[in-house]
């Protein structure tokens, strides 16, 4: 048996993959190997394109009226809960649990680093990627994460 509904832990995860295939129990050697190398594939592709950078700021009451009516961030603007907002290019929402914001941008990964440079643009929070000597010219970027 490859997967085992009562077992919890780090592998349950992975082995949820062969459920998600229709695979409960893997007919032959075969069959496990298809799985596990659509598996591995489905691994390859996600891991790569969640390289957002996040983070958490721990709640602190906003208070309107003496009412609490949402967050309170860093530079002492309140924002009300479920509320959404861009600021320094990461997007950012309000809840019980405090602020939580995330880059809006893709960064370039896949690129001559030799011959090209990427430069962010603060305005349009995006990146071009251009050569060094010239940067009316752009480079070909093959991958981006973010």
């Amino acid at each position: 048996m490859l997967y085992n509904d009562s077992y919890s832990g780090h592998m349950g995860t992975h082995l949820n993959c062969y459920r998600n295939f229709g695979m409960t129990h893997a007919a032959n050697t075969s069959d496990k190997t298809k799985t596990i190398l659509a598996c591995l594939l489905v691994l390859a592709i996600s891991v790569p394109l969640s390289d957002a950078s996040c983070f958490l700021e721990p709640f602190k009451p906003g208070m309107s009226d003496g009412k609490v009516v949402g967050c309170l961030d860093s530079e002492g603007v309140v924002h009300k809960f479920d509320s959404k907002w861009r600021k320094n290019c990461d997007d950012c929402s309000c809840s019980k649990q405090g602020i939580g914001c995330c880059t809006s941008y893709m960064r370039p990964v896949d690129y001559d680093t030799e011959k090209c440079v990427s430069i962010f643009n603060e305005e349009t929070c995006s990146y071009e990627v251009v050569e060094k000597n010239d940067h009316s010219k752009e480079c070909p970027v093959h991958s981006w994460v973010g």
